[in-house]
């Protein structure tokens, strides 16, 4: 004969106690609050159900796992006010005891008879809102907790790896690590350990609703962390990291300073054998690193940091934003770099627009450039006084504007400059532009001037000449009384 299947008790105190340490571990989230969490729950449950002016009172016990919720009516024997009475004949029903009037019924609602007092619905709708709040309540400790990491390094793991972007897990938050904040030429894998620099921190992002946490591995304050974790002087503030000019993943310049006479501060960057910079290189994909010695002086600054070339002297400009560097003829090619890549970093690690000039260049005449030119304009710039290529790019562009239109002197400017292989001057297109729309308002106002003329001209009366016949003679005169004299 088979037996009856027992059905196997479940304690519902040691499954809260369970479900609420591992929410507040895993959601790190204060017990104090989700117990404050729960309790707002129940007491919105109850009010649904038993009306807004309810009398009651909840224990929520999250050591020993206890949730009782205390309903107190008042015994009458005709209900008006179905949320704080209750009629003898429902007490009656609901409890053993013979009821009396007047006195305060109270009514248990524990977790084994909780879904026969509130209903399964009511119950769905209690853990939803359970849900929200704390989901609302993690988001907000993520976003304070992160917002106070800004600027930190972040090591987590690579879970999953999108076109634009990788997602990165941190203590079981998400990251996300754009593509525009990776260095182009590292390949990034799932499982793979990463560390980057926390960028930004957004309150909401993605469909999770949660924040949205930004790393960057691109940008210059990453690599100022790096030279931090590796170099105990910066750390310590015994050098000093002035600036930094980087292409992330293929080469970068640091410029700094020591506040200790005794300690050199590109040394100290480098290491013994270069193995601090190293470290440093290996982490950025073997970007190549540059340190530079900072200095007030900018010259001695513009010189050093255009490394590992060799300048012959720096001129800067009157306004302080252009420098002209002479540069000799064997270290030009060290100087523009790689496709321009090192005296582009070293105008970005200076701040100043550099224009490399060869040592001792020589001048061509210009009749060697008549066939851009064109004859008309060449001999005009002849009889201007322009001889040779040089002075045709130093003259004043009013002067040049006066010959030749400006797209034909920018052409032409470009020819040369390519012949001497050097950039041209965006402060001189400027100037040249500025002529420009100087002369096309002076045009304007003339051709406005002559119009006037002409409108003034048509507003005149006619004037009639007289013809021989009708004009008197040059040589007679009418004396006063009306006779005619002839003048001597």
């Amino acid at each position: 004969m088979a037996r009856r299947k027992v059905k196997q008790q479940v304690d519902n105190k040691k499954l809260i106690i369970e479900a609420f340490n591992e929410m507040a571990r895993e959601k790190s989230i204060d017990r104090d609050l989700l117990q404050g969490i729960v309790e707002e729950t129940l007491s919105a449950m109850v009010r649904k159900k038993y009306g807004l002016e309810s009398n009651f009172d909840i224990i929520v016990n999250m050591e020993k796992g206890d949730i009782e919720i205390y309903l107190m009516r008042e015994i009458v024997e005709v209900v008006e006010n179905a949320e704080l009475q209750i009629s003898v004949e429902e007490v009656a029903l609901k409890s053993k005891e013979t009821p009396v009037i007047g006195d305060e019924y109270i009514e248990e609602i524990t977790l084994e008879n909780i879904a026969d007092s509130f209903g399964r619905r009511l119950i769905a709708q209690a853990i939803q809102n359970l849900n929200q709040r704390i989901r609302d309540v993690e988001k907000d400790n993520i976003y304070e907790e992160y917002a106070k990491r800004v600027g930190e390094i972040i090591i987590g793991e690579i879970y999953q790896v999108r076109p634009n972007n990788v997602l990165v897990m941190h203590n079981k938050v998400e990251m996300r690590l754009p593509r525009e904040e990776q260095i182009p030429t590292e390949r990034l894998k799932k499982n793979q350990q990463v560390k980057a620099i926390l960028k930004e921190v957004r309150r909401s992002g993605g469909a999770t609703g949660l924040p949205d946490l930004i790393l960057s591995r691109a940008d210059d304050s990453y690599m100022a962390r790096l030279f931090e974790q590796e170099i105990p002087e910066i750390y310590d503030g015994i050098i000093e990291i002035r600036a930094i000019a980087r292409e992330p993943g293929e080469r970068a310049k640091v410029a700094v300073t020591s506040f200790d006479e005794r300690v050199d501060p590109v040394g100290a960057c480098v290491g013994m054998k270069g193995i601090r910079i190293h470290s440093i290189v290996r982490e950025l994909g073997n970007e190549n690193i540059d340190i530079i010695e900072y200095t007030e002086d900018p010259r001695l600054f513009i010189a050093r940091a255009l490394s590992p070339a060799k300048v012959r002297d720096v001129q800067i400009s009157q306004d302080g934003h252009q420098a002209t560097v002479i540069v000799p003829d064997d270290q030009v090619s060290l100087a523009i770099g790689k496709q321009g890549q090192n005296v582009r970093l070293a105008s970005k690690l200076t701040g100043y627009s550099l224009s490399l000039v060869k040592e001792g260049a020589e001048d061509i005449e210009l009749i060697e450039f008549r066939d851009e030119i064109g004859r008309d304009v060449f001999d005009q710039l002849i009889q201007a006084g322009i001889d040779t290529a040089r002075e045709f790019l130093e003259a004043e562009p009013t002067l040049l504007l006066a010959i030749a239109p400006k797209e034909k002197i920018v052409r032409i400017r470009t020819v040369m400059l390519e012949e001497f292989e050097e950039r041209e001057n965006q402060d001189y297109l400027v100037a040249l532009d500025e002529a420009a729309t100087a002369a096309e308002l002076g045009n304007v106002a003339v051709e406005a001037a002559d119009d006037i003329a002409e409108s003034y001209a048509e507003d005149t009366p006619e004037v009639y000449e007289l013809s021989e016949e009708e004009a008197p003679s040059d040589t007679e005169v009418v004396s006063e009384d009306g006779d005619e004299q002839v003048a001597e």
